[in-house]
C-alpha cells in the first residue's frame, strides 16, 4: 500500500505567557536568526511539555521529534493523556498550524472535525454549511449535490437543515459536522474527541462508518478518543504520545496496554491488618496473592503458564453456612468472569465453624489475553444472597507474552485483541 503520511522530525513549540521574549534585544536576536534561516535560539532551552510540573522555560515542545508513516486505508487511533499533544497533531496535519520544525507530507484532500462546528458558519444553514464545507474540500457543486441526500439522512438534522446552525445544539451540530466530514470524497479522514458530545446511538452510527470508510472504501481513518473501547473496535493500529513525545506506534492492543499500564502497578500478593480486613462480623480475608506452580508470588505471567490465586480467610460464627468466590476484571474495568468454588456446593452453601480457612484455584495456561488483570477476593452467602468479605481490585498480575513476531503469531493465529486469548484444538478432516 501507498503512503499517505509521512511524518519526519516534527516538533511544535510554544511560547507560555505574553508573546515575546521580554525585551527588544532578545527579540531582534530571534527576528536576526530567522532573517538568516537559522534556528531560533530560544527554542534551545525549550521543555518537554509536562503539565504537572512547574515550567523553568518560557517556551515548551508542544511535539518533539515525532517519525511516523500511515498508508492508505489504515485506521489509525491516537491516544495519550489530556495534554499529550493529540490535538496538536491532528491541527499540524489538518494544515489549521504549522510545524516549528520537521515535515509533514501528505497525499490526498483531508476531511477533519477537530471540535464542535469545525469549518461551520454560524449565520448559514445547515445546507448551505455543507456545500460549504465540500468547496473547502475542492469537490464540485455536483459532486456536494449527488451526496446531499445522504447526508442529512445520515445526520438526523432533516427537520433544520434550512435553520442556521447557531440555533443547533451541540449534539446536533456534531452529527451534521460528522455527517458531512464522512461522505464528501475525501482521502483521509480526521476526528478529534467530539462525538462524545452525541448520543450513545449516534457514536454507534459514526464508528460503523468509521469503519466503513477505513475497510469498504479504503480511506484512511485518523481517531482521537479517551474511548479505548471505540478505539479498539476501529484501529489497526494506534499512535501512543505522553508529553509530546511519540512512545509506541504499532498494533492497537499493544499500544493500548502499554498506555493503561504505563503508570500502573501491580499487588500479587496482600495481607491486611486486622482492623483493615474487608468483612464484617461473620467472616474477613486476611490475605490473597497470585502465585505459580510453585507457590511464589507472580506478578508478571507468562501467557503459557499456569497461575493460582488463592485467599485466607477467617470466619467468626459457628455453624453458618458460607462459599468462596472470585471477580476478575480487565484493565479496562470490565469484568471478564466470577469464579466460585463448586466444592463448597454453591446453592446450598457449606456449613462453617469458626475458624481460619484457605481457597484458591487454578487457571491453566493459554486462557487470558495479555494485559492486566484485576480480582477480587469474596466470601459470601448465596441463599439468601449475601456478601460478607469482599477485596474490590486488590490484587492484580500482568499478563505476558514471552513470544513475538512470527512465532507468537504462529502459535496464537490472529488472537491480539479480546479478553482472553485461549488456545484450542482443532481439527480439519477433507470430505470429499
Amino acid at each position: 500500500m501507498s503512503k499517505v503520511i509521512k511524518v519526519e522530525n516534527l516538533s511544535k513549540a510554544y511560547q507560555l505567557g505574553e508573546i515575546g521574549t521580554g525585551t527588544i534585544s532578545r527579540d531582534l536576536e530571534r527576528y536576526w536568526a530567522r532573517v538568516r534561516g537559522k534556528e531560533d535560539p530560544f527554542l534551545k532551552i525549550g521543555e518537554v511539555n509536562d503539565r504537572t510540573i512547574k515550567s523553568q522555560s518560557d517556551i515548551v515542545w508542544g511535539l518533539k521529534d515525532l517519525n511516523f508513516e500511515i498508508e492508505q486505508g489504515d485506521a489509525v487511533g491516537i491516544i495519550g493523556s489530556n495534554g499529550a499533544g493529540k490535538s496538536t497533531l491532528l491541527k499540524i496535519l489538518s494544515r489549521v498550524t504549522a510545524p516549528t520544525t520537521g515535515s509533514v507530507k501528505i497525499k490526498g484532500r483531508i476531511a477533519s472535525l477537530l471540535e464542535v462546528g469545525t469549518g461551520f458558519h454560524p449565520e448559514l444553514s445547515g445546507k448551505e454549511n455543507i456545500y460549504l464545507n465540500g468547496a473547502i474540500l475542492g469537490m464540485r457543486k455536483a459532486e456536494i449535490k449527488r451526496k446531499f441526500d445522504e447526508i442529512v439522512d445520515f445526520s438526523g438534522v432533516d427537520r433544520y437543515i434550512d435553520t442556521p446552525v447557531k440555533r443547533y445544539s451541540s449534539g446536533m451540530y456534531v452529527r451534521l459536522a460528522f455527517a458531512v466530514a464522512a461522505h464528501l470524497e475525501s482521502e483521509i479522514m480526521i476526528v478529534d474527541e467530539v462525538l462524545a458530545v452525541g448520543d450513545a446511538e449516534f457514536q454507534k452510527k459514526c464508528l460503523g462508518k468509521m469503519g466503513d470508510v477505513s475497510n469498504k472504501e479504503g480511506r484512511t481513518v485518523l481517531f482521537v478518543s479517551h474511548n479505548m473501547g471505540a478505539i479498539t473496535r476501529l484501529c489497526n493500529h494506534s499512535l501512543l504520545l505522553r508529553n509530546g513525545l511519540l512512545v509506541d506506534y504499532g498494533l492497537t492492543s499493544k499500544v493500548i496496554t502499554a498506555y493503561l499500564n504505563a503508570d500502573a502497578k501491580s499487588i500479587a500478593y496482600k495481607v491486611w491488618e486486622i482492623e483493615d480486613a474487608p468483612g464484617n462480623h461473620i467472616a474477613r480475608i486476611f490475605s490473597a496473592g497470585v502465585f505459580d506452580e510453585n507457590y511464589e508470588v507472580y506478578e508478571y505471567v507468562d501467557i503459557r503458564k499456569p497461575v493460582i490465586i488463592k485467599m485466607e480467610y477467617e470466619v467468626l460464627t459457628n455453624d453458618v453456612k458460607l462459599t468462596h468466590a472470585f471477580v476478575f476484571h480487565n484493565e479496562h474495568g470490565l469484568r471478564l468472569f466470577d469464579s466460585h468454588d463448586v466444592n463448597s456446593n454453591w446453592k446450598s452453601n457449606s456449613i462453617r465453624k469458626k475458624g481460619k480457612y484457605v481457597a484458591e484455584m487454578l487457571i491453566p495456561g493459554n486462557f487470558f489475553a495479555e494485559g492486566k488483570v484485576k480480582i477480587s477476593p469474596a466470601v459470601i452467602t448465596s441463599d439468601p444472597w449475601e456478601l460478607h468479605a469482599y477485596g474490590e481490585d486488590s490484587i492484580s498480575f500482568f499478563v505476558k507474552d514471552s513470544l513475538q513476531g512470527d512465532s507468537a503469531r504462529g502459535e496464537f493465529v490472529g488472537n491480539y485483541a479480546g479478553i482472553i486469548r485461549p488456545l484450542f484444538n482443532w481439527r480439519s478432516d477433507f470430505i470429499s
